[in-house]
């Protein structure tokens, strides 16, 4: 393990937004909107050109314009209205923020660690996910799939992070939740750490002063 500044064991972090920092549940904007037989049925995972298609199809940098164009060639114009809500309606799906990652983000800036955010997401939900958790503003600037066109785990996404942000790769942690973006992460050189909870990540990031 790296030795950085103060008690932290890396000098930079760079975190993924959902499911790390984010508790984002997608059925929100749509509950109470639709019958929960039609909510189950616009995210079944089963469909090839379900929301989980058109999810990671925005985050790649499709308008919502194309998405819900698309949508409909595939669904018809009914069930695409249901998307059509959920755009209206999606900041509701930014929940909360992780339990327990508002005071390590704290933690590590207090030590003088740099923070930064990767994450496969659209622009609009970072804007609005900064606006709604304060916190999120300790991270310095997030590089963001939609405006690069190119997602996790492609190490072109991660290479540009490092310029961008100028860190050097050896003392620069990067965590999220899925195994394959974070072994992504330690191929081009940074330590790819798998977020399972906050006390597990504030273990590997601050050793030291895991008792908080």
């Amino acid at each position: 393990m790296v030795k950085g500044m103060g008690k932290c064991a890396y000098t930079d972090v760079i975190f993924d937004y959902c499911d790390v920092l984010l508790d984002w549940r997608p059925r929100l904007p749509l509950d109470g909107q639709y019958p929960a037989g039609v909510v189950d049925m616009f995210f079944d995972k089963t469909d090839e050109y379900g929301f989980d298609y058109y999810d990671a199809m925005s985050d790649s940098g499709w308008s919502e314009e194309r998405v819900l164009a698309d949508y409909e060639r595939h669904h018809g114009p009914a069930v695409a209205w249901v998307f059509r809500v959920y755009f209206e309606r999606q900041q509701l799906s930014l929940y909360d923020m992780i339990d327990g990652m508002p005071t390590l983000l704290r933690d590590l800036d207090a030590d003088g660690v740099r923070l930064w955010g990767l994450t496969n997401f659209t622009a609009k939900y970072v804007h609005a996910a900064r606006e709604k958790f304060p916190w999120l503003r300790l991270l310095r600037d997030t590089v963001v799939s939609s405006e690069e066109r190119i997602r996790k785990p492609d190490p072109m996404i991660y290479r540009r992070a490092i310029e961008r942000f100028g860190v050097n790769p050896a003392t620069t942690a990067f965590v999220d939740d899925k195994a394959y973006n974070a072994e992504a992460a330690t191929a081009v050189g940074l330590h790819g750490i798998r977020f399972l909870n906050a006390a597990q990540t504030r273990a590997r990031l601050l050793p030291e002063n895991d008792h908080r």
